[in-house]
C-alpha cells in the first residue's frame, strides 16, 4: 500500500502506450497511487500494430528464453481480456482464429519445414499442410502455395481497441492521466524521484517506470550509465476493407515470406484487413513511402491475388522499440527508483498481460518475478551502455531540430 504523501503518486509511468497503460492499471489495482504522462494516452505503436498474438509462428532461432515469456503471456490473454473488458465496458477484438503460415516456392517451403521442426523440438503445436490443404482452409490463397503450417494456438487482438479499453480501465481505477510529455527525469540523492513535464510542472513520485516505447532512450536526465538501449525500427502497415458481400475474405491470419520479406494479412471481424509490415532501420523516420506500400501490396497479391480488388483505406508507419537483443527490458535499473518497461520490439501487444503483471509485482514487492529476470535491464554490458550513451548528442540535436519546426 501507499506510504507517501497523499499528494505524491507512488508510481509515475512515463509513456501512455499499451505497455505504460497496462503497467499503470495493474499497479493501481494493487492499491498504488499512479500517474501517467503522455499527451495522447493510448497512442504510440499500438495504432500501427496488427495485433497478432503469435507466440508460435513468431519463434526465431536463438529466442527460446523469449519464447517462454511469449507463451506465458499468451496463456494469460483470455483471462486478461475478460477482466479488461469488464473493467472498461469495451470490447478489444480478441479472436482465437489461429494462423496459417504458407510457402510460395521451394525455398520458402524448406524454411517452413525447418521452422516446423524447431517448433516441434520446442514442444509447440503446429500442423504441416500440403498446398491443397492450405487452399481448402483458405480458398483465397494463390494456386501456387506449396505448403504451410497451421497453428491454432496463435490468436489476435485489435491493438487500437485494446489501447482504448486500457485508457478507460486506468481512468476507472483512479490513474491520473497527465496529458503532457515528461521532458526530464528528476534525480535527487542518486534516486529517481519524478519528472519535469513539458507544461512546466514537476511531478514527484515514489518510483518511476519508463515505458516510452521507441522514445524511451530520449528522456533527458537519465544518467549515462543507465541510458536505455532502445532503438526505433520503422514498420509500414496498410489497412483495407472487405465489402460485406465478400466477407469473410480470410478466416484467420495468413503470413508468408515473399522474396525474403515477411508479409502478413490479419482479418478483423468488422471486415478490416491489416497488411504488414516492413522492417526498416531508418532512425526516427515515419514517412509512408510509395515503395513500402508497393512492396506490401505486391507481396500480399502473390499470397492472396484477390486483395488488389479491396479498397485501401489507410497507410501508416510507426516505430517499434527494439533492444540490442530484440527482447524487452523489464524491471529495475541501476538507478534506484527507476524501472523499465520497454524494448518489446515486435511483441509488445503479445506481452501486454505479462508485462503489466510483472511490473506491478515489482513495484509492490521490490523484486522482479522469476519469469522476467532474464529480461532485466542489467543483462547488457557496460560497453553496450557506453555505445548507447554515445548516441545522446545525436538525439539531442534531433530534439532541437524538432522544436524549431
Amino acid at each position: 500500500m501507499s506510504s507517501h504523501s497523499p499528494h505524491i503518486p507512488d508510481v509515475l509511468v512515463v509513456g501512455g502506450g499499451i505497455i505504460g497503460l497496462v503497467t499503470a492499471w495493474r499497479a493501481a489495482q494493487q492499491g498504488l497511487r499512479v500517474a501517467v504522462t503522455d499527451p495522447a494516452p493510448g497512442g504510440g505503436a499500438a495504432q500501427v500494430a496488427a495485433g497478432m498474438l503469435a507466440a508460435v509462428t513468431e519463434l526465431h532461432y536463438g529466442e527460446h528464453t523469449l519464447l517462454g515469456l511469449n507463451l506465458e503471456s499468451a496463456r494469460r490473454y483470455p483471462a486478461f481480456v475478460a477482466e479488461l473488458e469488464e473493467a472498461s465496458g469495451q470490447q478489444v477484438g480478441y479472436r482465437s482464429c489461429g494462423t496459417l503460415a504458407v510457402a510460395l516456392d521451394a525455398d520458402d517451403r524448406a524454411h517452413l519445414r525447418e521452422l516446423h521442426a524447431l517448433q516441434r523440438r520446442s514442444g509447440l503445436e503446429s500442423e504441416w499442410l500440403s498446398g491443397r490443404e492450405c487452399r481448402r482452409l483458405e480458398p483465397m490463397l494463390a494456386p501456387g502455395v506449396r505448403g504451410g503450417l497451421r497453428v491454432d494456438g496463435d490468436h489476435q487482438v485489435d491493438p487500437r481497441r485494446l489501447a482504448a479499453a486500457l485508457v478507460v480501465a486506468c481512468e476507472r481505477a483512479g490513474v491520473d492521466l497527465r496529458r503532457t510529455w515528461a521532458e526530464r527525469l528528476v534525480v535527487e540523492g542518486d534516486r529517481a524521484t519524478g519528472a519535469v513535464l513539458a507544461d512546466g510542472g514537476e511531478l514527484s513520485a515514489g518510483q518511476v517506470v519508463l515505458a516510452g516505447g521507441s522514445l524511451s532512450g530520449r528522456l533527458e536526465g537519465v544518467p549515462a550509465d543507465v541510458l536505455v538501449p532502445v532503438r526505433p525500427v520503422k514498420g509500414q502497415v496498410l489497412r483495407l476493407t472487405v465489402p460485406r458481400p465478400y466477407a469473410p475474405f480470410l478466416s484467420r491470419t495468413v503470413r508468408a515470406v515473399v522474396r525474403g520479406s515477411h508479409v502478413y494479412l490479419v482479418p478483423r471481424e468488422d471486415g478490416e484487413l491489416v497488411v504488414g509490415a516492413t522492417s526498416e532501420e531508418l532512425g526516427w523516420d515515419t514517412t509512408v513511402t510509395a515503395g513500402g506500400v508497393y512492396e506490401l501490396l505486391r507481396d500480399a497479391h502473390e499470397l492472396v491475388p484477390g486483395i488488389t480488388e479491396l479498397p485501401l483505406v489507410e497507410t501508416r508507419a510507426g516505430l517499434r522499440p527494439g533492444s540490442p537483443d530484440n527482447a524487452p527490458l523489464l524491471g529495475f535499473t541501476e538507478l534506484p527508483g527507476l524501472l523499465l518497461a520497454t524494448g518489446h520490439y515486435r511483441n509488445g501487444v503479445l506481452l501486454t498481460p505479462v508485462t503489466g503483471d510483472v511490473l506491478a509485482e515489482a513495484l509492490v514487492s521490490g523484486e522482479l518475478p522469476e519469469i522476467a529476470r532474464a529480461f532485466s535491464p542489467g543483462r547488457f554490458s557496460s560497453p553496450m551502455v557506453q555505445r548507447v550513451a554515445s548516441y545522446e548528442p545525436v538525439l539531442r540535436e534531433t530534439r532541437l531540430q524538432e522544436q524549431s519546426v
